[in-house]
């Protein structure tokens, strides 16, 4: 290795020989514990450390790094306590996760790391995120996200590049080849020759380098890192490199060559560079034995302390509490007299565009929603009013923009995702379900992010545009889902959507927009999200329902005279107990009908939740009317025999006789 064309004094030369020898030295008392059978699963990045250590030494300090498993020289580097980390790997309640998450899968803003998930790739479109938070602070700041060569297959790596080159964003893409994913080799994992021929191809830059030379990772990261700092835009940075132990000590090595392992051996990057220092006389034997000494007392001191920490005491009520971050509703009702008629999609785009006037914070994304105003164009005219730094358009990228609203979120400013139709969802539901509904629960950052979902049938759309997918984010913790049918609660509810720091998914559905008009404040003004609406009361039965089908219950009502409950949900999660419960006490029969297919729709947990608690009260079973558990066809006659509107008069008949 080449360690005499660089220009670095040799007071640098000794803290980076310090900063290398600490994750190396912590590794091998990790190895050590753990055959002692007193820690748990380890990823062991031994010969890869000139790489985080080189990389974080290059960055300021308070520029953000998405690092990965085997990246320990760059929380080492960003001077986290040994025992600090340690009590995150042993699941302590001091840990920075509460126990609740494994390794390096936490986030820190003291240190300015934002750790990985399990799900490789996932985090480049979060880190797209806080780059283009930095860029729209004008903080002169980049951000770089690891990957490896086996997670650089992830369709989150080629959607966030794509991402970031399109938005010129100061953000570093650095992949760590170390020849293998887990047991593939390189030559079944990809075709390139090396990932810095992908550069041209998204039309940035790349550059690869050797990943075990800690002098050239540092200075060429340096000197990118200046250069995007100045004029914002990617870059990849592929690091040529190896790992000498297994992908963690489970796996073992066996399906590596030996020449191979013996080759790298030799390429040591702690071991080289000490040679080099000895040899210029930069360092000596003594201050070897110094440093590491002075690294051991720590490491040893934080075993110690770690270790008597007393086991973590369950507390349900701590362990709920944390799912959402903690906000309570202050109520903003409309203090003025103007009122007007709007339709449903006309009141959705009025507490947006206010919402927009409120938060110079919030930042709008979605495909075609800026000139173009959206396919359903709610967003018509938003760009000339608040700008395109406000109001972007995104490539079709689900994944990686939801990601990056995390991002915005995590920089602390407020973002919202439109879907162009609900169903498009599934191309990101990784980022919703693991990243954004976890965040608070796992590392205490909350995701202020609102993800609009235009849904449901009644246009022909078919199985690919008219799906009823609420039920998919029902069960997750830490989403609040909002789905009103009315103009008034859509732009209320909309409204403190953005109030709420949680992420709430916010579906409209489709028919709704242009057939549904009502008279409310052209004034802001916002309803708690969590409060059920009574649409229509009575004696007989009880109606729970919302979005479409509240107007096929009340259709009924109203031509058959009936005496009924009608109770509009508005909020799905957390849902209306108290409501539902007050009004199945006085009538004795609930009847649940919603737009979704009835296996596993939401009406189920409704059904049982009410079975198990106000069973006593009831005067027959409880009754769900759903749609088809087929998807949603296209031809007009078989979308209606498929919805449930069709299987409702009957129902209700039934529950009445009963």
């Amino acid at each position: 290795m080449d360690f005499n064309s660089f220009n670095i004094s040799s007071v640098q030369l000794k803290e980076i020989y310090k900063a290398l020898v600490k994750p190396r030295l912590i590794e091998e008392k990790m190895l050590i514990l753990l055959r002692q059978g007193k820690v748990g699963k380890w990823f062991s990045g031994i010969g890869q450390e000139a790489i985080s250590v080189g990389l974080t030494l290059a960055l300021d300090s308070d520029e953000y790094i998405f690092p990965l498993h085997r990246n320990l020289g760059v929380f080492t580097t960003r001077k986290i306590p040994f025992a600090k980390l340690l009590s995150q790997w042993q699941g302590k309640k001091s840990g920075f996760t509460k126990g609740r998450d494994r390794s390096f899968h936490f986030g820190t803003h003291q240190f300015h790391i934002i750790g990985m998930i399990s799900h490789l790739g996932a985090m480049n479109g979060v880190a797209c995120g806080v780059a283009l938070a930095e860029k729209l602070n004008n903080s002169s700041k980049c951000t770089v996200v690891f990957n490896g060569d086996g997670g650089a297959s992830e369709g989150d790596f080629h959607e966030s590049i794509n991402l970031a080159a399109v938005w010129e964003l100061p953000l570093i893409f650095l992949v760590e080849n170390n020849g293998y994913g887990l047991s593939t080799p390189s030559n079944e994992q990809f075709k390139q020759r090396s990932f810095a021929d992908k550069g041209v191809g998204y039309g940035i830059e790349a550059v690869s380098i050797d990943g075990n030379n800690v002098l050239e990772v540092y200075t060429t990261i340096k000197k990118i890192a200046e250069e995007i700092r100045q004029k914002p835009r990617p870059f990849i940075i592929e690091c040529i490199t190896f790992r000498i132990r297994g992908h963690e000590e489970a796996s073992g090595v066996k399906y590596v060559p030996q020449n191979l392992i013996k080759e790298w051996e030799t390429k040591d990057p702690i071991k080289n560079f000490e040679n080099f220092l000895l040899f210029k006389n930069i360092i000596d034997e003594s201050y070897i034995e110094i440093i590491k000494n002075e690294i051991n007392t720590e490491i040893e001191n934080g075993i110690a302390s770690v270790f008597s920490e007393p086991e973590i005491t369950a507390e349900s009520s701590e362990e709920i509490g944390d799912v959402y971050y903690h906000y309570e509703y202050l109520n903003k009702t409309d203090s003025t007299k103007h009122k007007s008629e709007k339709r449903f999609i006309d009141a959705i785009s009025d507490g947006l565009r206010q919402s927009m006037e409120k938060y110079n914070k919030l930042v709008l994304m979605g495909q075609d929603i800026a000139e173009y105003g959206g396919v359903f164009k709610i967003t018509d005219g938003f760009v000339k009013q608040f700008g395109k730094n406000r109001v972007r358009n995104t490539p079709i990228c689900e994944s990686a923009v939801l990601g990056a609203a995390y991002g915005l979120s995590i920089k602390g400013k407020k973002a919202m995702v439109e879907m162009q139709f609900a169903d498009f969802i599934s191309c990101g539901f990784n980022q919703v379900v693991n990243n954004i509904a976890k965040s608070n629960y796992r590392w205490g950052q909350n995701a202020d992010v609102v993800i609009r979902m235009p849904t449901g049938a009644g246009t022909g759309a078919g199985p690919f545009h008219s799906q009823s997918n609420e039920a998919w984010f029902f069960k997750t913790p830490g989403l609040k889902i909002v789905y009103p049918s009315t103009p008034y609660a859509a732009k209320g509810l909309l409204c403190e959507a953005f109030n709420d720091p949680n992420p709430v998914m916010f579906f409209e559905h489709k028919y709704l927009y242009r057939n549904i008009k009502e008279i409310i404040p052209d004034e802001y003004y916002t309803l708690p999200i969590g409060k059920a609406e009574i649409v229509n009361t009575g004696n007989d039965i009880t109606i729970v329902s919302y979005g479409w089908a509240v107007y096929w219950a009340l259709e009924v009502i109203e031509k058959e005279n009936l005496s009924v409950d009608l109770i509009d949900l508005q909020t799905l999660m957390p849902w209306d107990k108290d409501t539902v419960k007050s009004s199945v006490i006085k009538t004795g029969k609930l009847l649940i009908v919603h737009e979704d297919t009835i296996t596993g729709g939401i009406g189920a947990e409704i059904a049982a939740w009410v079975s198990e608690n106000c069973f006593k009260y009831l005067d027959a079973p409880v009754v769900r009317v759903g749609s088809l558990d087929t998807p949603i066809p296209m031809n007009d006659e078989l979308e209606n025999n498929f919805l449930a509107k069709k299987y409702l008069k009957q129902s209700i008949t039934d529950l009445l006789e009963y």
